[in-house]
C-alpha cells in the first residue's frame, strides 16, 4: 500500500510538472515577442536584401514595440549567416532573411555545417523577382523562338553570362538549355554588375537575370529583351512577353526573398510572425520599394512557403543533374 501511495504521488508530481511546462511554453508563445528579434542577413550591407530586411524590421518594431535588429553576416556562400540561425535557440527571436539561393545551396553544397532544408522552418516569403532573358543587340534574333532556332543551327556561338558558378543565373541558363533543347555555354562573372557592360560589348550573347540593373540598357536599345518569367509582363517593360506568350510555357523560374527560423521553433510563433509579415507587405512604403527593385510583394503562409521550397528543391536537383553542375567548378 505504501509503495502504491508513493507511486501515485510521483505520478501526480510528474503530471503537474508536465502541465506547468506546457503552460509555461504557452504563456511564452502568447507573449511573443517580449525581447529584441534579430534578422540575420547572409549578405553584405547595402544590397536589396539588407534594405528589405531593415524596412521589414522597422515595421515589425512599430507593430510589436520590440527592437528588430538586422545582423549582416556575409561569407561562405551564405553559409556563415545560415549556420548562425540553424544553431540558434528555436524561439522565434533569431531569423534568417534568405533568397532562393538557399535551396540551390541545398543541392550544390552538401557539406555545410547544417542541413539547408531540415534545420530550418519556413516563416513567410517577402518578395518575388521575375527573371528576364536578354541578348546583345547584334544577336540575329528578335524573339524567343528565333533565338532557340538560332541556337539549334549551331552557326552562331551563344554564350550566356552568370553571376557565378552555381548561382541563380547559372541554373537559369541551364534550365533554358534543358527545356529548349539547345546548348549555350556559361561564362561566369563576379556578380551581376560586370554582366551589363559585357553584354553590351558583345563579350557574351545572352543572359537570364533579375531585370533591375538591365532595364536602362534595354530602354536605350543597347540590349534586347526577349522574354520574362512569371505569369504577367513587367510594368517597366510592357512590350516584353512572358515565356509562355513567347512559346516556352514550361519555363517557370522566379527568384524570392523569405524568412526562415530554426527548425524547432513553435508553430504558434511561426504563425504570428507569418501573419505580421503578410500585413507588412501590404504597406505602401514596402510595395513602393519593391516596385523600384522590379520586385513585388510575395505573400505566402508558412505552409505555402514550405511547399514552394519543396517544389524548387526538386526542380533544382533536376537542373543540376541534367547539366552536371558542380559547386565552384
Amino acid at each position: 500500500m505504501y509503495n502504491m501511495f508513493k507511486l501515485s504521488a510521483l505520478c501526480r508530481v510528474l503530471a503537474t510538472g508536465a502541465l506547468l511546462a506546457v503552460s509555461g511554453t504557452s504563456v511564452a508563445q502568447q507573449g511573443f515577442p517580449n525581447k529584441p528579434i534579430r534578422i540575420v542577413v547572409p549578405y553584405s550591407p547595402g544590397g536589396a536584401t539588407s534594405i528589405l530586411a531593415r524596412l521589414v524590421g522597422e515595421k515589425m518594431t512599430k507593430a510589436w514595440g520590440q527592437p528588430v535588429l538586422v545582423d549582416n553576416r556575409p561569407g561562405g556562400n551564405t553559409a556563415i549567416g545560415s549556420e548562425i540561425v540553424a544553431k540558434a535557440d528555436p524561439d522565434g527571436y533569431t531569423l534568417l532573411l534568405m533568397t532562393s539561393t538557399h535551396v540551390i545551396n541545398a543541392v550544390l553544397l552538401p557539406n555545410t555545417p547544417y542541413d539547408a532544408i531540415n534545420d530550418f522552418a519556413p516563416v513567410a516569403t517577402l518578395a518575388g523577382a521575375e527573371l528576364i532573358l536578354v541578348v546583345n543587340s547584334k544577336v540575329p534574333a528578335n524573339s524567343l523562338k528565333e533565338l532557340i532556332a538560332l541556337a539549334k543551327t549551331g552557326t552562331t556561338r551563344l554564350n550566356y553570362a552568370s553571376s557565378g558558378q552555381g548561382g541563380t543565373m547559372h541554373l537559369a541558363g541551364e534550365y533554358f538549355n534543358m527545356l529548349a533543347g539547345v546548348k549555350t555555354i556559361q561564362i561566369p562573372y563576379k556578380g551581376t554588375g560586370p554582366v551589363v557592360p559585357a553584354l553590351m560589348a558583345g563579350e557574351i550573347q545572352m543572359t537570364i537575370t533579375p531585370p533591375a540593373v538591365f532595364i536602362p540598357a534595354i530602354k536605350a536599345g543597347k540590349i534586347r529583351a526577349l522574354a520574362v518569367t512569371g505569369t504577367t509582363r513587367l510594368a517597366a517593360l510592357p512590350d516584353v512577353p512572358t515565356f509562355t506568350e513567347a512559346g516556352l510555357p514550361a519555363y517557370e523560374l522566379t527568384g524570392w526573398y523569405g524568412l526562415l527560423a530554426p527548425a524547432a521553433t513553435p508553430k504558434p510563433v511561426i504563425s504570428k510572425l507569418s501573419a505580421e509579415i503578410g500585413k507588412i507587405l501590404t504597406i505602401s512604403e514596402i510595395k513602393d520599394f519593391l516596385v523600384k527593385q522590379e520586385m513585388a510583394p510575395y505573400i505566402n503562409s508558412a505552409d505555402q512557403f514550405a511547399l514552394l521550397i519543396k517544389s524548387e528543391l526538386a526542380k533544382f536537383k533536376e537542373i543540376v543533374k541534367a547539366a552536371n553542375i558542380k559547386a565552384g567548378t
